[in-house]
C-alpha cells in the first residue's frame, strides 16, 4: 500500500504546481499531466540532491538553504518539463508557496 501513498503525494503536488502556475507571476500555468511530470521530475532531482549532499541540503531541508535549493530544483525542472516555463523570481515565489502549503497540507509523514 506504499505505492498509494506515493501516487497520492504525486497527485497532491501536481495540483499544488497548477494552484501555483496560477497565482505567481513568473510562472506558467500547467495542465495536470505536465504539473504531474513536474512533480515526479522535481521529486527525482530532490532524491539525486538529498543522496548526494545529504538531507539537510535538500529541498525539503529546513531554513534557507532548503528553500533556496528548492528554488533552484523549480528552476531547472523547467527544462525537462515541456511547456512549464519559470523565471528566477517566479521559481523564489513558487518554493515560498509550496513551502507554505505545504505546512497546511504535507505530503509526507513527519
Amino acid at each position: 500500500m506504499e505505492w498509494v501513498g506515493a501516487i497520492v503525494r504525486f497527485i497532491i503536488s501536481a495540483i499544488v504546481l497548477m494552484l501555483v502556475g496560477f497565482i505567481i507571476p513568473g510562472f506558467r500555468a500547467l495542465g495536470f499531466f505536465n504539473a504531474l511530470l513536474a512533480a515526479i521530475v522535481i521529486a527525482a532531482i530532490g532524491w539525486v540532491i538529498e543522496a548526494t549532499l545529504g538531507k539537510n541540503v535538500s529541498p525539503y531541508g529546513r531554513g534557507i538553504v532548503g528553500f533556496l535549493v528548492s528554488a533552484i530544483v523549480i528552476w531547472a525542472t523547467q527544462f525537462i518539463v515541456p511547456g512549464m516555463s519559470v523565471s528566477i523570481l517566479g521559481a523564489l515565489l513558487a518554493a515560498f508557496v509550496v513551502g507554505i502549503i505545504d505546512m497546511f497540507v504535507p505530503t509526507t509523514i513527519r
